[in-house]
């Protein structure tokens, strides 16, 4: 199954999470933005209460809330994600910022990164 959105000139193959190492989730510094309802669900979710949640797992930047990085072996890892066995702790709940990936509006006119980052992007006009 491949996934397009109106307007990106590319499409996304969600299989291919699978046999990925994670890159969207690990790499380069950067915000995992989170609303205060994402932080309410997650920490529902991990069974603990909002403040405890947030003083382990959010940090202010910019005026808002983003998840923390972790730094493992040179890179910066969302503090959710599990290298190891390549996969999102928190899932079911995941930041919207997440889900939305790869369709952000950062890419929309210049897909270059996504398409170096994300194994399963291709351009539309190529051969899947």
């Amino acid at each position: 199954m491949t996934v397009e959105r109106a307007g990106f000139p590319y499409q996304f193959t969600p299989q291919t999470c699978g046999s990925c190492p994670g890159n969207c989730c690990r790499g380069r510094e950067g915000y995992i933005w989170v609303t205060v309802e994402d932080i309410a669900r997650q920490a529902a979710y991990l069974q603990m209460a909002p403040e405890d949640f947030t003083r382990e797992y959010v940090r202010r930047a910019e005026g808002r809330f983003s998840l923390q990085e972790r730094k493992s072996d040179g890179e910066y890892l969302c503090c959710f994600f599990n290298p190891d066995e390549r996969r999102c702790l928190i899932y079911p709940v995941r930041p919207n910022q997440c889900r939305t990936f790869p369709f952000w509006e950062s890419f929309r006119t210049d897909p270059a990164d996504v398409l170096k980052e994300c194994p399963g992007v291709r351009l539309r006009d190529e051969e899947a």
